[in-house]
């Protein structure tokens, strides 16, 4: 690997000049081998995401859909997009094992919108794990369907339940939730499950990581037993499977090779001790040119306040997504930094949930992650879509 990222050595600290520290004194053991922060990418043609001798076109899909397609300038299909859209379009069951990045929202909806458009009697749930992805996936909704009077409601915490509920009266076509607040809705009877005749479970695995196995077992036995399901998860764990198997009848499998991190990522460790203070390397690293769009991790709410505040004071464009945002303000700062309002954004893993940014170049862990799986999470921000991406790691000496 082109090693351009040193690292600092010790020199002793002058008593005259006390140091403020920006989140140095809250790491802790991860468990992690500091080898495993090291990986050059490898690029080979499975890193590839695109079907390059099909297109859009091929799927014979309602006009006004394609229309909305090509003003997305979607043109060539994705692997899973060019498997899964004809046996969604024939109304199969899907069982879908895809990453992140690789094309799935669109796989999932634009077969939907389409049957949708034929049958305007049909609902679909779309159950998702966290807000940020249900928003995403409701502007993606949004521009395919452009058109075709197809309603949808996004139903997330955070929002007003009560107009959410007034939404869900006047019977939109897809419903959008997290799980909790959806189970919240349907305790209410704000929403009537058994009407549900389309039903998409997308990134399960998370789902399962964040809690919610009860819940969806729960929606799932109060849906239209006679119903198209879809499921999508990056990983097959046990739990997976057994809800896979309590949601399908007969599915398609598509399988995408699953790329891990390193096919597309440049990974590299940056080692700092007393010679220079932490955030004053962060600093140096985004002064150079390279790191255009850039996603920082910390481990605390507290930590993302404080470097934010830092890096804002020495004339940086940041913004900082945690926890204690309000949805309204979690929404607005997402969007900022998918314009280029701003260029650096520092988060908390549960924030980063969902979170789909085209374009990142660099993920940095400015504090360590929890564990490897939050780190392969982290890092899957960037380097999407085919791109090469460059993730770094502070470690302290």
């Amino acid at each position: 690997m082109e090693n351009r990222y040193k690292s600092y050595g010790h020199s002793r600290p002058s008593r005259f000049s006390p140091r403020r520290s920006y989140g140095r004194n809250t790491r802790k053991s991860s468990g992690i081998s500091t080898n495993q922060y090291i990986a050059k990418a490898i690029e080979t043609e499975t890193s590839n995401i695109y079907v390059t001798d099909a297109l859009f076109n091929d799927f014979n899909l309602d006009p006004i859909l394609q229309k909305n397609v090509l003003s997305k300038r979607y043109t060539i299909p994705t692997k899973i997009q060019n498997e899964a859209i004809p046996a969604i379009l024939a109304g199969k069951d899907i069982l879908g094992i895809a990453s992140t990045g690789s094309g799935k929202t669109a796989a999932f909806l634009l077969p939907m919108i389409n049957k949708f458009i034929n049958d305007g009697t049909q609902t679909c749930l779309i159950v998702v794990p966290t807000r940020e992805l249900g928003s995403q996936i409701q502007d993606e909704f949004r521009e395919l369907a452009k058109g075709t009077n197809l309603k949808s409601v996004l139903i997330i915490g955070g929002k007003s339940i009560r107009d959410q509920m007034y939404i869900l009266d006047k019977r939109p076509h897809f419903i959008i939730a997290t799980p909790g607040r959806l189970k919240d809705i349907f305790d209410r009877r704000g929403v009537n499950l058994g009407e549900v005749n389309n039903v998409i479970l997308d990134e399960v695995d998370r789902m399962l990581d964040m809690g919610f196995i009860d819940d969806i077992r729960y929606i799932i036995d109060k849906l239209d037993p006679n119903r198209q399901s879809l499921f999508f998860s990056a990983t097959m764990s046990f739990k997976a499977e057994a809800i896979a198997n309590s949601l399908l009848k007969n599915p398609v499998k598509v399988e995408i090779e699953s790329q891990s991190p390193q096919h597309n990522v440049d990974q590299d460790v940056i080692r700092v001790d007393g010679s220079k203070r932490k955030e004053e390397v962060l600093l140096d690293l985004l002064s150079k040119e390279e790191f255009k769009r850039v996603l920082i991790f910390t481990r605390t709410k507290r930590n993302a306040d404080k470097l934010s505040d830092y890096l804002y004071d020495q004339k940086l464009n940041v913004d900082a997504l945690h926890g204690d945002k309000r949805q309204s303000q979690r929404t607005r700062i997402i969007d900022g930094f998918k314009r280029g309002d701003f260029n650096v954004l520092i988060a908390t893993d549960v924030a980063s949930r969902g979170l789909d940014v085209s374009n990142i170049t660099h993920v940095i862990n400015y504090d360590e992650p929890e564990c490897y799986e939050d780190y392969i999470h982290r890092i899957g921000r960037t380097g999407r879509a085919g791109k090469k991406g460059f993730a770094l790691t502070f470690i302290d000496r």
